[in-house]
């Protein structure tokens, strides 16, 4: 079994305040409408699936069909952002790297039209919500549908364009609709999603940085933020898939990732072309000290895709190659380790930036602790050039000037 600091680490956990503060506003973006068409159904199935462009095709046939919802022309939306953030590998640096990166990821790069489309359909879906609300202040529907697209064009100006000041003033007014339909109707369980990340993510943070949250209307209790995200994981109907992934995320922060393994199973049943949540399973059991279990999820990954199985192909071998040589480094099995993360290195395009970082890194951690010092000098270079701003980056500098040492 490995040392306590390696068993929160199966990967990277390290976060910063400030990151952890802004995660507020990208995580409040995806909360479906109830799928009654058989369209829309099977448009969630393609999203969660990860199958993007699919899944925007069937949502943009659903709002053809009738351009007045506002949850259609938030779908569309939504679809286009997931696809561009899982393009750039931001899905991945969150959900199975750990790795709260959007400070130091380099900006997102639509084209000019998806761009357009997508700042076009949030507007769709604002207008056409408050003009309901000017006839019916009290309606929820509505109410609920404007809570998502401000979330949604929060998403965008912080993760696109870094736009601190426009991306809080819209998770601001996303969580000023939510809350107002949770005091209408109290019984109305996901609309309190909102409210329950936005407590669990100021209420973590440093009293000096929580005063951001207070200044945003947000007091911040951790514990009752937690509580909330879990009842809608339980009991909500629209947002439960979403809440059941974010208390993953929570899990793996509180370092309790066996709460999150039935959770994750259950996921996979439900989505098991979505290859991220078979790497997040490995990533839970390698936090909680069981390298057995965590190796081999990732064998039964690796299993899938030398037999084509659905939505493997998409996966790059160099994907399975760092996640099971970060684990076998973990569990010091160094030579297995090593020889995973040079087949990774070998085409570092394939890894997300973090990953690709980190994949240097623990080469050159390998190097130092069996004695090639030279080489491990040369693996950190490596892992400062490919990303300079990466949380691998940094730790890398230390180590140039003095070995790495397994406490």
């Amino acid at each position: 079994m490995p040392s306590s600091r390696s068993t929160r680490a199966g990967l990277s956990t390290n976060y910063d305040s400030v990151v952890s503060l802004l995660m507020l506003l990208w995580v409040v973006v995806a909360a479906p409408a109830h799928a009654q068409e058989s369209i829309v159904a099977r448009a969630f199935d393609h999203f969660y699936n990860l199958e993007y462009d699919q899944a925007l095709e069937d949502f943009q046939q659903a709002l053809a069909r009738n351009r007045e919802s506002p949850d259609f022309h938030n779908h569309v939306a939504q679809t286009l952002l997931f696809r561009e953030m899982f393009r750039d590998g931001a899905l991945e640096s969150e959900l199975v790297s750990g790795n709260n990166s959007f400070l130091r990821r380099p900006k997102l790069n639509p084209t000019p039209e998806v761009e357009g489309e997508f700042l076009n359909r949030v507007g769709a879906a604002i207008r056409i919500c408050e003009a309901r609300l000017k006839n019916d202040a009290n309606d929820t529907s509505a109410l609920y549908a404007l809570g998502i697209a401000y979330g949604l064009r929060a998403n965008y100006y912080w993760v696109v364009k870094k736009a601190w000041h426009n991306a809080l003033s819209d998770a601001t007014a996303a969580r000023k609709q939510h809350n107002r339909i949770t005091e209408l109707d109290p019984a109305f369980v996901d609309a309190s999603l909102v409210q329950g990340l936005h407590d669990y993510i100021v209420g973590s943070l440093p009293l000096g940085y929580r005063v951001l949250g207070f200044l945003a209307g947000i007091r911040g209790v951790k514990e009752k933020g937690i509580q909330t995200i879990q009842q809608v994981a339980k009991s909500g109907e629209r947002n439960q898939v979403d809440a059941q992934i974010f208390l993953c995320a929570l899990y793996r922060r509180e370092n309790q990732p066996l709460q999150a393994v039935p959770l994750i199973a259950d996921l996979i049943r439900r989505f098991p072309r979505n290859y991220l949540l078979r790497l997040e399973l490995s990533q839970m059991y390698s936090l909680a000290g069981d390298g057995k279990h965590a190796i081999e999820a990732v064998d039964e990954l690796a299993s899938k895709k030398a037999g084509h199985a659905a939505g493997t192909d998409r996966l790059a071998w160099e994907k399975i190659y760092f996640q099971k040589g970060t684990i076998q480094f973990w569990y010091r099995d160094l030579e297995h380790a090593l020889e995973n993360l040079k087949k990774a290195a070998a085409s570092p395009e394939e890894l997300d930036l973090n990953s690709g970082a980190q994949t240097y890194l623990r080469m050159g951690q390998i190097y130092d602790m069996t004695q090639r010092r030279s080489e491990a000098v040369e693996a950190y270079k490596k892992c400062i050039a490919y990303a300079p701003e990466a949380d691998a980056a940094r730790e890398s500098r230390r180590y140039l000037a003095a070995p790495y040492r397994r406490l």
